[in-house]
């Protein structure tokens, strides 16, 4: 059902039912001040009357009821026919009555209004006492009566109502058509757009009760325009740096199948396996890049409530690190705090950090003298990596992080995307990494720390 629609049905079921509860006090309303117009009247007609009595009006003699004029409306005998006028002497003798047919009744000490039935019609009366006692007036009218003006007044206002209702049903239809208006604009928009317009929505002249859907539909557009476009930045990159490793193997395949002899081979193996090595590392780093930065991009799906548990990513690292280490003769060490539990609080990924580590310690060992020592020293508030290198000039630190940048002449296989690894982990974990020199100015020393 169409939202169009559902404001309508809303408003025609409300707006009888709020009309009816309007109705209901009105009537009560009406009936309240009807009575009290009427009440007034026969209290001012009993004190005329009273006032009329004389004291020489002898009090047995008997009640004979004037005569009711005639009269040439039938309404107007009706309404006459619905009033009654009584007066009792102090002896308790009928002295005035003024119809014939319904006689109101003497109540003995009555005063002020009674409600009573008389020949099976509800009358409402109004007794005065006369404040000698000689007199007692007392003045009724038939309920119906009232009832009858009081449903009169109340279908004057259904009959109005009901007859510019259609006019009602086609003013509130065309509020809410004008209303939903710019729903139905921007529902034009979106569908006439392409798979390709990921322009932001105009919100400016929006109502106020859609700006925040179109804020939120356009922060859809920038997450889904990012992700487009770290996907072409990905395969851009892909197909640049596998072109040269892919043509370095086609090349040495061809020699490899050209070797005059086992030595010649042998060599042509050598660097041929090196080449693989080095596409897989390529493959592999981009991959775990690209995975990273949608991640980063997300902010979701990272535990936060996980604190990392330091002792078991130093191991994983240093393992996956030992073939490297195996081979250029590098010593890993680990230096620990004296309480193994006072190390750098972090919650998030564990996986993700055993990362971090691997390839601080990849790159420390990779780019180490031979033979020589890298450290990995835990501390309360931060995290150290260092080894005996030559110490980093001011441009290769400025360019460190940049993807596929590698200094000239090294001689490791590498694909240059270690370092923004490591940044994005520490990004998306609230950490700051620093690089530099040790403190005896020797070496490259890594910090990671909270940010």
């Amino acid at each position: 059902m169409s939202l169009q629609r559902r404001l309508l049905i809303y408003l025609l079921i409300c707006a009888p039912l709020v009309w009816g509860v309007a109705l209901f006090f009105s009537f009560h309303q009406t009936r309240r001040e009807v009575n009290e117009l009427y009440d007034s009247e026969m209290i001012r007609l009993s004190r005329q009357v009273q006032s009329t009595l004389r004291a020489d009006l002898p009090g047995t003699v008997p009640a004979r009821p004037n005569p009711l004029p005639a009269l040439s409306d039938a309404r107007g005998e009706s309404d006459a026919m619905d009033f009654a006028l009584a007066v009792w002497g102090a002896n308790g003798a009928l002295v005035m009555n003024d119809r014939e047919g319904v006689q109101l009744p003497r109540l003995q000490g009555a005063g002020g209004f009674v409600d009573q039935e008389l020949e099976g019609k509800r009358w409402r009366t109004y007794y005065l006492q006369s404040s000698s006692g000689e007199w007692l007036v007392a003045a009724g009218q038939r309920s119906e009566e009232r009832d009858e003006l009081v449903y009169s007044l109340s279908l004057g206002q259904l009959g109005p109502w009901l007859l510019v209702l259609p006019a009602l049903l086609l003013a509130m239809t065309w509020a809410v058509r004008r209303a939903l208006a710019p729903l139905n604009q921007l529902t034009a928009e979106l569908t006439a757009r392409d798979a390709n317009g990921l322009q932001h929505i105009e919100a400016d002249h929006a109502p106020t009760e859609l700006k925040p859907l179109v804020g939120a539909m356009n922060g859809l557009f920038e997450r889904i325009e990012q992700t487009l476009e770290r996907e072409r930045r990905f395969t851009a990159d892909a197909a640049h740096e596998l072109r040269t490793p892919l043509a370095a193997l086609r090349a040495q395949w061809d020699v490899l199948r050209r070797c005059a002899n086992d030595a010649e081979r042998n060599q042509t193996a050598a660097k041929f396996t090196a080449s693989v090595d080095r596409l897989d590392r390529l493959v592999t780093q981009m991959l775990a890049l690209s995975r990273l930065e949608a991640t980063l991009q997300l902010q979701q799906g990272l535990p936060r409530t996980v604190k990392v548990q330091w002792q078991a990513v130093v191991e994983q690292a240093m393992s996956d690190c030992l073939p490297i280490a195996d081979r250029r003769s590098i010593e890993l060490a680990c230096e620990w705090p004296s309480e193994p539990s006072d190390v750098l609080p972090v919650a998030g990924d564990e996986h993700l950090m055993t990362v971090l580590l691997r390839n601080l310690l990849d790159n420390a060992s990779r780019y180490a003298p031979s033979g020589s020592l890298v450290t990995v020293r835990l501390f309360e508030d931060r995290l150290e990596v260092e080894n005996d290198g030559e110490p980093m000039s001011a441009e290769q630190l400025s360019s460190l992080g940049e993807r596929f940048r590698r200094a000239d002449g090294q001689s490791e296989v590498g694909s240059g995307l270690g370092v923004s690894i490591v940044q994005r982990i520490a990004d998306l974990h609230s950490l700051a990494v620093e690089y530099g020199a040790r403190a005896d100015g020797r070496g490259v020393k890594v910090v990671v720390r909270r940010a």
